[in-house]
């Protein structure tokens, strides 16, 4: 029997960082050797950066990449073992998305990746293009400083597979494993027995069951072992997060995981694997049929044996047959809380700010975005209680205190977190409360705050200007003097909290005194998707935290911390109804929700925002679709319906332009209208899509006289046979 054991790394993507990137390439390594690994593969694009955009383009990133990998090649810890790395290779001047399997001195081969993710957050087609030349292999000349090294000239190129002394690997990179005719399917039908498959996949709530699964069942058709190395962290514009979870599988069973989500800088996971287990399992005659059918890939000999005797791993102290585990899941809610925590923390270490400064207003969304700012905290004290020095060499850093040692993640929270009520005599006493309660039990820094003067002084000018005084609707005003004097209102808590974020270090004489806190923004995707929001406000920041979370999941992951972190003012914020307050008191309560506020619920602007995205349909079909849907929702026939989809797609297009200046927010929801890469669709619009409205009126109509019809004939059958009832629809 023939023992192999392989290893699989989880690490950050940083674009650009090529020392950084050099270090925990070697790190991984490292680990993968001290477990007794032969074989380590790494994340998609792991040198450069997966997340390098345009560049991609520029022969910079090709040059320092191949800088990093001669360094790989001429380190001694590769001795004995196979190495496969990503990054970009320009062959005969085209730019090539590769694999590169090397070992200590040597170069084997350089397998370029064959379909290209370029739909959703993905352009790769923009900066590399797919090796379209199935089973074959081209010559690659290596550039000098890797030939000074290695003394090769040359090194194989193209759809090719790796025959070691005792096995077969191939290579199946991200994109690949998801199209139909996918590589590893040929690859084992020709007795590749060790399949590579580098990713960066992105977080997206409730996906990575999906994910998971259709990794684990492409192991388990084929049969052989599988090793799927995926990007942790967030990605270098922010709005990408990558969740790990790399797995080792060999027929179909899961023998390792890695966390979903990590603060850890390198995560190695590693399998021991009888290869007899491989071949027993593809024993079967019907796929030995086509097996041999199967046409021959190229193969590149490499001189190295990746498995060991069974008296080797029987006497050795760190090697053991690897036994099946369960795949590890985490609930949605945890997701969010991990997701954020991960996103926050990293976006804060990166970017070396002081901390986060929060408009508080005593509302759901900016408590949410408290809550995660705290569940921050809480990951942070966690990985550094469990042994984790960068965390806390980190927390140091960007305290400024080298002696710190928190013991509550409200230690971690006082120092990083400043949270301001910016209340006006528009604003309630409760909201005011609120606020400032959930920032006194979160550990926050808190200040309370009158803009009224600032807003006057605003009025004052707009007065001078126009020789015009606006008036709420309350007071007798038009609807836009009352949207006018909602927005002056909004636009200067943003202003405001921009200079208190660049003061408040200074002002408090914090050890990093000078230093800038980062603005966070409280905007949901579903407000963000209707437009329901005042440009230039507190939904802008520089990052927005809660901005592809919809209204519906917030308020469940306020409930899940209530419950799970024992804090009961959570609840006031569940219970209270969701207002902007910025129009007078005396108008009694403003309800965001209502007709003559957003004239949409959360729930409906969510249904609204997968059909429009995720199922990719225009008002016509979304009318179709939510008749059948919303066919049982009470005091919903064809008429109400036609008008909410009318609705929904006008003020959509009314308030598209506000997607150009949304606040980066990190991509947790599938419908999340941001525009960069995302959701490319046009600013301009005929807002009012005359074509489409019409078609659904004169269908809904129709329809309502259908049904009016058809009551009729019921009714009238009903009164007869004597039970005199009408039938409701």
């Amino acid at each position: 029997m023939s023992f192999i054991t392989v290893a699989s790394a989880t690490l950050p993507s940083v674009p650009l960082d090529f020392k950084g990137n050099l270090e925990r390439i070697r790190e991984s390594i490292r680990l993968a050797k001290a477990q007794g690994a032969r074989l380590r593969t790494g994340p998609e694009l792991e040198v450069p950066g997966y997340g390098c955009l345009d560049h991609h383009l520029e022969g910079d990133t090709f040059l320092h990449s191949w800088e990093v990998v001669a360094q790989i090649l001429n380190d001694p810890i590769c001795k004995d073992m196979l190495i496969d790395v990503g990054m970009g290779v320009r062959h005969r001047n085209v730019r090539y998305n590769c694999r590169i399997l090397l070992t200590y001195r040597k170069i084997f081969m350089i397998r370029p990746k064959m379909s290209l993710a370029n739909d959703g957050l993905y352009r790769e087609a923009r900066h590399f293009t797919a090796w379209s030349k199935p089973r074959t292999i081209e010559t690659y000349y290596l550039e000098q400083v890797v030939r000074d090294i290695t003394g090769q000239r040359t090194v194989p190129i193209g759809d090719v597979v790796l025959s070691t002394l005792d096995t077969t690997v191939g290579c199946e990179t991200c994109e690949e494993l998801f199209t139909p005719s996918n590589p590893s399917t040929y690859m084992g039908l020709n007795g590749v027995e060790l399949i590579l498959n580098s990713s960066a996949s992105h977080a997206e709530l409730r996906k990575l069951t999906t994910r998971l699964n259709l990794i684990q069942n492409c192991s388990r058709k084929l049969g052989g072992i599988y090793v799927y190395s995926n990007a942790t962290g967030v990605d270098g514009d922010a709005r990408i997060m990558y969740d790990g979870s790399s797995m080792i599988m060999c027929n179909g069973r899961v023998l390792s995981q890695s966390a979903q989500f990590s603060l850890k800088p390198v995560e190695v996971i590693t399998a021991t694997i009888d290869l007899e287990e491989v071949r027993s399992f593809r024993s079967s005659i019907s796929r030995n049929v086509q097996a041999a059918a199967q046409a021959d890939f190229p193969r590149v000999d490499c001189d190295i044996c990746l498995s060991r005797p069974a008296d080797e791993i029987f006497v050795s102290d760190t090697l053991t047959l690897s036994r099946e585990i369960s795949l590890k899941i985490l609930d949605p809610m945890e997701e969010i809380f991990m997701a954020e925590a991960v996103f926050l923390w990293q976006y804060l270490t990166r970017s070396n700010a002081a901390g986060y400064f929060l408009a508080l207003s005593g509302g759901l969304d900016s408590a949410t975005v408290a809550l995660f700012v705290f569940g921050m905290a809480k990951t942070v004290l966690q990985s550094i209680n469990s042994g984790e020095d960068n965390t806390l060499v980190d927390l140091r850093r960007i305290t400024g205190e080298p002696e710190f040692v928190p013991k509550t993640p409200q230690d971690i929270v006082s120092r990083l977190l400043h949270t301001c009520y910016m209340g006006t005599k528009n604003s309630s006493k409760d909201t005011k409360s609120r606020a400032q309660r959930l920032a006194d039990s979160l550990g926050a820094y808190h200040s309370d705050v009158t803009i009224d003067q600032t807003v006057s002084a605003h009025e004052d000018i707009i007065k001078q200007a126009l020789k015009f005084e606006a008036k709420f609707l309350v007071e007798g005003g038009s609807e836009a003097e009352n949207l006018a004097k909602q927005n002056i209102q909004a636009r200067n808590r943003m202003v405001v909290a921009y200079e208190l974020a660049q003061l408040s270090t200074t002002a408090r004489k914090l050890p990093r005194v000078g230093a800038s806190l980062l603005v966070l923004s409280s905007g949901n995707v579903d407000e963000t998707l209707r437009g329901y929001l005042t440009k230039y406000d507190c939904s802008s920041g520089d990052i927005a935290p809660l901005g592809s979370i919809s209204k519906t999941d917030a308020k469940l992951f306020l409930d899940w911390a209530r419950r799970k972190w024992d804090m009961g003012i959570i609840a006031e914020f569940l219970d209270a109804r969701p207002s902007a307050e910025l129009t007078p008191l005396a108008a009694g309560e403003q309800d965001d929700e209502a007709d003559s506020e957003m004239g949409l619920t959360y729930a409906e602007l969510s249904a609204f925002g997968l059909l429009r995205k995720v199922e990719k349909l225009g008002p016509w079909s979304c009318y179709l679709r939510l008749l059948v849907e919303w066919q049982d929702r009470p005091g919903f026939g064809p008429q109400e319906i036609a008008t909410k989809v009318i609705r929904f797609f006008r003020f959509y297009a009314i308030n598209r332009h506000k997607s150009t200046v949304i606040t980066p927010s990190v991509h947790l929801s599938a419908y999340n209208p941001d525009d960069n890469r995302h959701d490319l669709r046009p600013f301009l619009y005929v807002v009012n899509w005359n074509w489409q409205a019409d078609k659904i009126l004169e269908h809904a109509a129709g329809l309502e006289k259908k049904l009016a019809e058809k009551k009729i004939v019921t009714t009238s059958s009903n009164s007869n046979d004597g039970t005199g009832t009408d039938e409701v629809y």
